[in-house]
C-alpha cells in the first residue's frame, strides 16, 4: 500500500487583550495607522485558532497525529500562554513585537513546531474576528 497523506485540523479558542503600537513611530502615526486598536487601555478580542497538521498516514494506527496528543501541546503551548492575557504586558514573545494577528500567528507556528517533529507541515490560521483571519505560513 503505498503512502497516504492527510491533514488534521484542530479549532481551540482564547481570549486576550492587545495594543497595536510601535516605537518607530510617532504617537499620532500610531494614532492613523492602528485606528481604535492603538488605544492606551487596550482592547480584546475572542480568537478562534485553527491548527493544521499535514502529514502521511501512519500504516499501524492510522493516524497523521494522534489529535488528543495535539490537543494537549496546543494547550499548553498556546492557549496556556495567550488565553485572558494581555499580550503586550504578559507575554514574552510581545514585549517588542507588535501583536498583530500575523505576529501572534507566526508566534503560534514558532511555539507549535518544535513540538511536531515528524509532521510534513504545520499551518496556523487565527480569526481576530468573524471576517478577520490570517494563514500563516501562506
Amino acid at each position: 500500500m503505498e503512502n497516504l497523506k492527510a491533514s488534521i485540523f484542530r479549532k481551540e479558542h482564547f481570549n486576550a487583550a492587545h495594543r497595536l503600537h510601535s516605537d518607530k513611530l510617532s504617537e499620532d502615526e500610531n494614532k492613523k495607522v492602528f485606528g481604535k486598536c492603538n488605544n492606551a487601555y487596550y482592547h480584546g478580542h475572542n480568537y478562534d485558532l485553527m491548527v493544521k497538521v499535514t502529514g502521511e498516514i501512519d500504516p499501524i494506527t492510522g493516524y497523521v497525529i494522534d489529535t488528543k496528543w495535539l490537543k494537549d501541546i496546543i494547550q499548553i503551548h498556546v492557549i496556556e500562554k495567550l488565553d485572558h492575557k494581555n499580550l503586550n504586558e504578559q507575554v514574552e514573545e510581545f514585549k517588542h513585537l507588535n501583536p498583530t494577528v500575523e505576529n501572534i500567528a507566526r508566534v503560534i507556528y514558532d511555539q507549535l513546531l518544535p513540538h511536531l517533529p515528524n509532521v510534513e507541515s504545520l499551518k496556523i490560521i487565527l480569526y481576530e474576528t468573524e471576517r478577520n483571519y490570517v494563514e500563516y505560513p501562506s
